[in-house]
């Protein structure tokens, strides 16, 4: 009798009769995870008590045979409520943050915990090591299942190697076989307008998540990740891809933590816009002087092909027409220029300055006008020569580095991204990431990292015509939601819809002039490019009347309309002047903006708006000035492809 007992009490045990549930609850109780502990792990997501993630396992194993996640003991429970106020060094979209949520820790036999946190907009995860000394991370699943066949904006990707830049495809989750993957961060569409963002936060020394379909579930997503790169082959100054992983995932050191597995939950297109999460799970600042740390526009040369014209000399990577891009940001209260590819020998690297050009006299001349050097280099060539390189650019008194083609995101590469962002930083250079992996927050312990890619953005008009303005009211919700996008904008060759093509040396954009004028307010990075020639905005003073005006960082942000993949219009304040941005994709509409976001006052507002034959002639677009007061409500209409732009002060 004594061992039927044993035997009943064992089947019971491995039925989950013996299971628990752990529940956790947002700030104001709309989001809540369910831990669920049947001798595995898993979890579930709800949004005012509906189901938004269906149950889920999660686990970790390590080479050392302990398994995160499996055959459980609860040791521990404990609980916290978070309620800090967070002063970004450089703000994105408020000058203060407030980081409020309710924790969840689970400390399990075997040393180790899972660590779960609710936000009134999302939900968070991430696995705590307890154990010392060197060990592998052999792998680690990370499910993302649906109740039902939802759709799904799919950035996909053919290999991990990859500059994470593409179109988002909107598909069902059922298309996506095991074979199929994508970068993170990624958009789900529920019903009823609830929406979940899937991506990462605090990736420090561990390969970064891409998303696979479920070999379990037609409606899951599964983690998918770079092993660990034993073999790489350089390709040439830029391309370094991996030729052989090893079959474990990271080398790590503990105890430590592992990334925030992410997931912003939403009945609000326009709170994907407003949220934080991603920063707020991120590790604080870690630099003791952020003094020299400067936003500001720049005027970029790559894109417009260093095609200058109306002057004396002959245009090229040469410091006459460099000197040029410096008295045009002069002018205009840019605080940058870059140069970009062509400065230094591509094979003698970074240290190989071209006869025609001197960084010195470039950067003394700057520094009269108030305007400073940024480099471009590629990722190889700068780590090749990094200390050396970095203790010039020091020497000649450029004020960043933007790092370009690292194309990978494992545990080496992601090293290489920390490392070098502790370096410049010690040198006192802002660092802009190209080639890159989305942010993760690493802005917030090192806000050197001012700005990354990792997106689709306007050079890819130079060869073909993915940027459409669909793609562009895609990304606000997609990608920026994890951090800056250096999407570079300011075509002032706007082709409405029939009238483009890929030019590499005088490009144009898709949509109209206003389209690209809001991208200034409604696209962060702190770091903000002009990608057009100064010449061209020479010829357009009512343009830059705005863009010499707005600004790269914001005191307060308010999305006022919000409809992913259709439509956006955003209102940031920089002390008590407000930006007002608004776009459309391929369809013309009306919008009716509410200003209660003012305070109580008459204000003067300048407003840049769509000609009346912006549907035709992209570049069509006038400006006009009026007041306006806190309860007004006004209809702006945006052509095809179209776009409006506001400034408003007080009066």
């Amino acid at each position: 009798m004594k061992s039927l007992f044993i035997v009943v009490l064992a089947l019971l045990v491995q039925q989950g009769m013996f299971a628990k549930d752990y529940e956790l609850k947002s700030p104001d109780e709309a989001v809540k995870v369910k831990v669920a502990i049947a001798g595995d792990v898993s979890y579930s997501v709800y949004l005012n008590d509906r189901e938004v993630m269906a149950p889920s396992a999660i686990s970790m194993t390590l080479d050392n045979g302990v398994v995160f996640g499996k055959d459980v003991k609860v040791r521990k429970v404990s609980r916290k409520s978070i309620s800090e106020e967070i002063t970004p060094v450089v703000p994105r979209k408020y000058k203060t943050i407030k980081d409020e949520c309710n924790e969840l820790k689970l400390d399990f036999k075997g040393k180790y915990s899972l660590v779960l946190r609710a936000y009134n907009d999302g939900v968070a995860y991430r696995w705590v090591s307890g154990q010392k000394g060197e060990y592998k991370v052999s792998s680690e699943v990370a499910t993302f299942n649906f109740s039902k066949d939802y759709s799904i904006w799919f950035p996909e990707e053919e290999q991990v190697f990859s500059h994470q830049e593409r179109a988002y495809k909107y598909i069902k989750l059922s298309e996506i076989t095991p074979e199929r993957f994508c970068s993170t961060g990624t958009l789900v569409d529920l019903d009823d307008g609830v929406k979940v963002y899937i991506s990462e936060s605090d990736l420090v020394s561990y390969p970064g998540m891409f998303l696979k379909g479920s070999s379990e579930s037609d409606h899951g997503l599964v983690g998918k990740f770079a092993g660990y790169p034993l073999e790489t082959e350089a390709k040439n100054d830029r391309d370094v891809p991996v030729t052989k992983h090893a079959d474990f995932l990271a080398k790590v050191e503990g105890p430590r933590a592992f990334p925030w597995r992410v997931m912003i939950v939403t009945s609000n297109d326009a709170q994907l816009v407003e949220s934080e999460m991603v920063y707020k799970l991120a590790t604080p600042l870690k630099l003791d002087d952020v003094s020299w740390i400067k936003p500001g526009k720049v005027a970029w040369d790559w894109w417009n092909d260093l095609n200058v014209f109306g002057v004396d000399f002959k245009s090229g990577v040469n410091n006459d027409t460099y000197k040029y891009f410096i008295d045009f940001a002069s002018e205009y209260g840019l605080d940058y220029i870059i140069l970009d590819e062509g400065w230094y020998d591509l094979k003698k690297g970074v240290l190989s300055v071209v006869d025609d050009i001197d960084i010195p006299e470039l950067v003394e001349y700057g520094k009269e006008k108030n305007v400073g050097v940024i480099l471009w280099v590629t990722w190889k060539a700068l780590y090749d020569e990094l200390d050396a390189a970095l203790d010039q650019f020091e020497k000649w008194g450029v004020k960043g580095v933007k790092i370009d083609f690292m194309e990978r995101d494992d545990q080496w590469m992601v090293d290489f991204y920390h490392n070098t962002a502790v370096k410049a930083a010690k040198h006192h250079l802002l660092v802009d990431y190209h080639g890159a992996y989305k942010p993760t927050g690493m802005r917030r312990a090192y806000p050197n990292v001012i700005s990354r890619e990792g997106v689709k953005g306007l050079e890819n008009d130079k060869w073909g015509d993915e940027i459409t303005p669909e793609h562009d009211v895609i990304l606000p919700f997609t990608r920026m939601v994890a951090g800056p996008m250096d999407y570079t904008p300011g075509a002032m060759t706007n082709a409405s819809k029939g009238n483009f093509r890929p030019i590499w040396h005088e490009p144009m954009s898709q949509g109209t002039r206003c389209h690209q004028l809001a991208m200034y307010v409604v696209y962060e990075s702190p770091l903000q490019m002009l990608a057009d020639t100064p010449s061209k905005y020479y010829k357009n003073q009512d343009a830059m009347k705005f863009l010499s005006a707005v600004p790269t960082v914001w005191d307060d942000t308010k999305v006022l309309e919000a409809k992913v993949g259709d439509y956006i219009a955003v209102a940031r304040r920089l002390g008590d002047t407000w930006y007002v941005g608004a776009m459309t994709n391929w369809d013309a509409r009306t919008l009716e903006l509410n200003f209660d976001f003012l305070p109580e006052g008459e204000y003067n507002i300048t407003i840049w708006k769509d000609g009346v034959n912006a549907w035709h002639h992209g570049s069509d677009y006038k400006m006009v000035s009026g007041t306006v007061k806190s309860d007004d409500v006004m209809d702006i209409d945006m052509s095809s492809g179209g776009g409006w732009a506001a400034i408003i002060t007080k009066k």
